[in-house]
């Protein structure tokens, strides 16, 4: 849920001489690093610097530009510890690599040194998101739109209003940032938001069109989304030129596609390729769940145990008792995907494991129940066509079914 905090006036009054704040986050790092290199110890362009690479990172997919961005924030905090937007950037650095609780301090430090800086509560929002505290995630928001009512803002609010289940509202809330967006990298994330949604709910030839616009802009993300809508549609092809475009982050997708064509050598190579990412950069979730489809269904359990005693959102509840019930304990795993499923009620994911682990447990009606709303909201969801399937199969007597 990175927004754009070069374009929107995280930065301070301008100084004599210092970077245009108002420049593309590509032309900001450039005039930065040339200031910096007459004034090197100035803090504030430094985090300003450190907030750019941010920006460049959200925008590219390219991670080397956090550990530019960790570098020059690391070094403005030696210089000043108390500046806001230091502050601002290292909480949004925790957020991009997942160490939510570092995020959420930050946040607050920043918070209480400048209450009316906005972009902190930002950062506090995500944070509290992915910890699963949704109830203060929706205060510091509140405090975000009093403060910023914009894009930034925005785009957070459709995304609370998606995980509560609430997608047309969602979906306004997202069109209206779009509408309020100017610079553009603001245009092609909203494009980008809204063809996540677009593709969740069922709709893939939408989602490529908005992912198309996103990627064309040059957002890197869109192009996997892009990926997305092609595999859905049945575009083969351009599916696996847009993630082999899409490049490592996305190398399990990518292996998912290939597995599903039964192209099970290079489905190998490209799972190899996210276990070597995840040695370099860490995530337990997206670790779990790996591991949970494609690995050791226990290990996937011990990884999001863990991950679960650390943060409570919905998509570790989810992810967790999917791995329970691949490792063997389904009932167990119900508790956790019906939690998972009562606040996220417009996902098709969590309702598809749902029907999955009731069918299991011997509830087939339920499970018919589950696996019919999967496909009402995501027509699109295979796994949850199979599952259908595969149960109208088991209810026939024996000696009906075909072999």
């Amino acid at each position: 849920m990175a927004t754009c905090l070069v374009m929107f006036g995280l930065f301070g009054s301008p100084r004599p001489g210092a970077p245009d704040r108002q420049a593309t986050a590509t032309g900001f790092i450039e005039a930065a690093q040339d200031y910096l290199r007459r004034h090197p110890d100035h803090a504030q362009t430094l985090a300003e610097l450190g907030n750019a690479y941010l920006e460049r990172a959200r925008q590219s997919g390219d991670v080397s530009y956090q550990v530019k961005a960790e570098g020059a924030l690391r070094k403005a905090t030696a210089i000043d510890p108390a500046n806001v937007d230091t502050l601002v950037g290292l909480g949004a650095l925790a957020n991009a690599r997942h160490d939510f609780p570092a995020a959420r301090e930050r946040a607050e430090q920043a918070r209480d040194i400048d209450p009316r800086r906005w972009a902190a509560f930002g950062v506090l929002t995500d944070a509290l998101v992915e910890l699963g505290e949704y109830a203060t995630a929706r205060q510091a928001l509140q405090q975000m739109l009093d403060l910023r009512p914009g894009v930034a803002s925005f785009t957070r609010a459709a995304h609370l209003l998606w995980l509560t289940g609430d997608v047309d509202r969602a979906r306004s809330v997202l069109q209206r940032a779009s509408s309020m967006a100017v610079a553009p990298g603001d245009v092609a994330y909203c494009q980008y938001r809204l063809g996540e949604l677009a593709y969740e709910t069922g709709r893939p030839s939408e989602a490529h069109e908005l992912f198309d616009q996103a990627a064309r802009a040059g957002f890197g993300p869109a192009l996997a989304g892009r990926a997305r809508a092609n595999a859905a549609m049945g575009r083969t092809e351009q599916a696996l030129h847009d993630y082999a475009a899409a490049g490592p982050p996305y190398a399990a997708e990518l292996g998912d596609l290939y597995e599903s064509l039964g192209r099970h050598s290079e489905a190998q190579a490209q799972f190899v390729m996210f276990a070597a990412l995840q040695r370099l950069q860490p995530d337990d979730l997206a670790l779990g769940r790996f591991e949970a489809d494609h690995g050791d269904p226990g290990k996937a359990v011990r990884l999001l145990r863990a991950e679960w005693n650390r943060r409570k959102s919905v998509d570790v509840a989810d992810a967790l008792g999917w791995a329970l019930h691949r490792a063997g304990h389904s009932a167990e795993g119900l508790s956790f995907v019906r939690r998972a499923d009562a606040l996220g009620g417009r996902s098709a994911r969590f309702a598809y494991h749902r029907g999955e682990i009731t069918h299991a447990l011997g509830a087939d009606a339920e499970a018919r129940q589950h696996l019919t709303r999967a496909l009402d909201i995501n027509p699109h969801l295979t796994a949850a066509q199979k599952a259908l399937k595969n149960l109208a199969r088991d209810a026939l007597p024996q000696a009906s079914r075909r072999p």
